[in-house]
């Protein structure tokens, strides 16, 4: 009796901690604190063009003075009657909806509204290995070569290959059909598409006519460019472009001009005369002939 009495004791105690908690937690639910909004955030991870349904949408307390643009309070704001929306970037758990982020009411999954202003799109074609190995994936950042023949008359450029540096700092859209890249695996594709301006699309379009393209993969950020690009040819294939020894010029050099001087005037020093000691001497002259006779100094 007494350990049936402990149990039921036990039993109720518990039923009265349930019921408090479930009491307080859908008061808080019901009322929302002071100076905040609900707002509508992602109730699970989306991915691009997943279509928004009411499972897929809750809405959680933002404070009133920090609304993010574009927010919805209101699930009829969101989804209106009749009317989808799809996610036309990823988001994450908890990460506020924003209309900058869906398409229109009634629309689907459009390339170009994720375009910033004064942006185009432009399809290039690209292969296994112009494309680094499919290793390029859509919101990557990469550098645009073109292969061409050189331009020019002067000896030795004629029909020479070329490679330059055509654009730099480019975002990748898409590769093939494929915008979001999510689970980072190679794409081998055979068309990407390229995030530039007009005038940097107009490059792209001329490019590929004259030459052949090429991506190399790159860490995304103005600070990364190479703001002295030079043209690479033939002869740079056997030395050092960047900080080495450049080739001479295919042109005839100048003949120099040699100027010789005049050679030194040597200088003819007359050999010193011997010194003659200091003695008592006696000239005869006989004729022509003259004689000296020292005198003196033997008894010394």
């Amino acid at each position: 009796m007494i350990a049936l009495g402990i149990a039921i004791v036990l039993g109720l105690f518990a039923v009265y901690l349930a019921n408090v908690f479930l009491t307080r937690t859908q008061v808080e639910a019901q009322t929302a604190p002071a100076g905040t909004t609900k707002v509508a955030v992602a109730a699970m991870p989306l991915n691009y063009g997943d279509a928004l349904t009411p499972d897929k949408i809750r809405f959680a307390d933002y404070p009133t003075a920090s609304l993010p643009p574009g927010s919805f309070a209101t699930l009829g704001q969101l989804l209106p009657a009749g009317k989808t929306r799809v996610a036309l970037r990823p988001m994450i758990v908890n990460e506020p909806i924003l209309a900058s982020k869906l398409s229109g009411e009634g629309q689907g999954a459009s390339l170009a509204a994720l375009l910033p202003d004064g942006k185009r799109a432009a399809a290039v074609r690209v292969n296994d290995v112009s494309g680094v190995a499919g290793f390029i994936q859509p919101n990557d950042a990469v550098d645009v070569l073109v292969t061409r023949a050189a331009i020019g008359t002067g000896a030795g450029t004629s029909g020479q290959q070329i490679t330059d540096v055509l654009l730099q700092n480019i975002k990748v859209l898409a590769m093939d059909q494929n915008a979001t890249g999510a689970d980072g695996k190679p794409i081998l594709a055979r068309t990407a598409t390229l995030e530039v301006n007009p005038v940097e699309a107009q490059k792209l379009a001329l490019a590929q006519q004259i030459g052949q393209l090429s991506f190399v993969l790159r860490k995304p950020g103005m600070e990364q460019d190479i703001p002295g690009v030079e043209t690479v040819s033939l002869n740079d294939l056997r030395y050092q472009l960047y900080g080495g020894p450049r080739p001479a010029s295919t042109s005839a050099p100048a003949q120099p001009i040699i100027r010789r001087a005049a050679p030194p005037r040597r200088v003819v020093r007359a050999a010193p005369q011997p010194v003659r000691p200091a003695t008592n001497s006696v000239e005869v002259v006989r004729g022509t002939t003259n004689s000296n006779y020292e005198v003196g100094g033997y008894g010394s």
